[in-house]
């Protein structure tokens, strides 16, 4: 049994909108065999922009009743239903958000029929109410208010029953092509997890602390349409835990550079980011420059040149930088900040390298590792071992697990366990982050 519906609102926020009209058709999957409509009183001022698409005014809902008054009568007509909308999650967080401020939990199975057309009726230029009824032949009496795209919405509904008669039992028992056992099953622990298609290739990489969470939400994602085809692609789903969160970063992104899924388009360019670098100058100061990453890994890496400019900017005022020798300000005099006597005139050589170089160390140190040689001991896979990340002489070596009761202090214990992997800015990125961000169980320097 189904209960569909619509609502039109006084904007789009769920949280600081209102209801202002409701339509509920109960159907059966034959026919509709009870209906309800009302206006609603949002006790507060429809927006124009709101009264010319729906028709709806002030005046008409002046004298409706407030949605606490027909709270019951919802709660009544959709009890033990599904709730169908077009763009469900819409109409259904307005719905539980009126609930919620009467202090009511307000719970329903829902199907959305924007994911179920583009599932079983795909190829469509649009997914939009008007527009898909247009292309099926449906026709809607009273465009933009509740009733009229409620009855719409039945009639869609109808059409995709017909194609396909099982799609009421999707929600519960399939997502899309995967059974909803085989992710309930899923570890709650942190991985890597990888989604294939028909033909068993990887279409999508991903990492989580916790893995059932993570990809559970990529099933109820409704929003993007790119997140519903690659889900819609997807036959298979397999992990690797990693015990460490810092594992599943790092090989999630090792991962994504070798395999290349489709949907990782984003994440698997290895280059064309910029970084901020270091290099001494013949006079011997330390010089910064805020440039692309080709061969050279920089201290920190940014995702555009601007961004890597600004907190370049940044960091030169914390530390009283020249803006010459970073890279900021073109000149062969003095750079402007030495105008405005923030610069003590490292670039006319007034200040001396050492003097200078102190507080450009100090950025250096800020940006980078503190140790050039080190070992990251973490949680393991379970309680008899440990994930062990390597790093020497600057540059990440890679990563394994080791036996609990061999870790001591013994480094080539430490490093026989290393599994190679390449180094690269944004492993970097991803070590430097988290050792700032997280506590880690061992960090031992060599």
């Amino acid at each position: 049994m189904y209960a569909i519906l619509d609502i039109e609102t006084t904007g789009l926020s769920p949280v600081n909108d209102k209801i202002i009209e409701i339509a509920i058709y109960i159907y059966n999957g034959k026919e509709i065999i009870n209906e309800y409509s009302t206006l609603i009183n949002p006790k507060r001022n429809i927006p124009f922009n709101i009264t010319r698409l729906t028709g709806i005014t002030n005046e008409m809902v002046k004298d409706a009743p407030e949605f606490w008054e027909i709270a019951k009568d919802i709660i009544i007509l959709t009890e033990g239903k599904s709730i169908v909308a077009h763009n469900a999650s819409f109409d259904f967080n307005f719905i539980r958000n009126e609930f919620k401020s009467l202090g009511y939990n307000f719970k329903r199975d829902r199907l959305c029929t924007v994911k179920l057309s583009r599932k079983i009726i795909p190829n469509h230029k649009s997914y939009s109410l008007g527009k898909l009824c247009k292309e099926l032949g449906i026709k809607i009496d009273g465009r933009h208010r509740a009733a009229g795209d409620a009855f719409a919405t039945v009639k869609l509904f109808e059409h995709l029953l017909k194609i396909s008669p099982s799609l009421g039992q999707l929600n519960s028992s399939m997502f899309y092509h995967i059974d909803a056992k085989i992710i309930k099953n899923m570890p709650e622990e942190p991985g890597v997890y990888y989604f294939h298609d028909h033909n068993g290739d990887i279409i999508y990489i991903g990492k989580s602390k916790n893995i059932r969470t993570r990809v559970f939400s990529h099933f109820s994602n409704e929003k993007s349409e790119r997140a519903l085809k690659m889900i819609d692609e997807t036959h298979n789903i397999s992990y690797e835990l990693t015990g460490s969160e810092l594992i599943a970063l790092l090989l999630e992104s090792d991962e994504i550079k070798t395999q290349k899924p489709k949907y990782n388009r984003r994440q698997r360019r290895a280059a064309n980011h910029y970084g901020i670098h270091t290099y001494t100058d013949e006079y011997g100061y330390i010089c910064f420059k805020a440039d692309d990453i080709k061969k050279e890994i920089p201290i920190v890496s940014f995702n555009s040149a601007k961004e890597a400019r600004d907190r370049l900017y940044i960091l030169s005022e914390k530390y009283q930088l020249c803006q010459k020798l970073c890279g900021l300000y073109e000149t062969t005099g003095p750079c402007f900040y030495y105008q405005l006597k923030h610069c003590k005139g490292a670039c006319i050589h007034e200040e001396s390298p050492e003097d200078y170089n102190k507080r450009a160390q100090e950025l250096v140190d800020q940006l980078s590792y503190n140790w050039q040689n080190f070992f990251i001991i973490d949680t393991g896979r379970n309680d008899e071992e440990k994930s062990v990340v390597k790093v020497e002489n600057g540059k990440y070596t890679g990563f394994g697990y080791i036996d609990t009761e061999f870790i001591g202090n013994d480094l080539e214990n430490l490093s026989d366990v290393i599994r190679v992997y390449p180094d690269n800015k944004d492993v970097q990125q991803i070590i430097r982050t988290y050792l700032k961000q997280h506590s880690v169980e061992i960090l031992i320097k060599f």
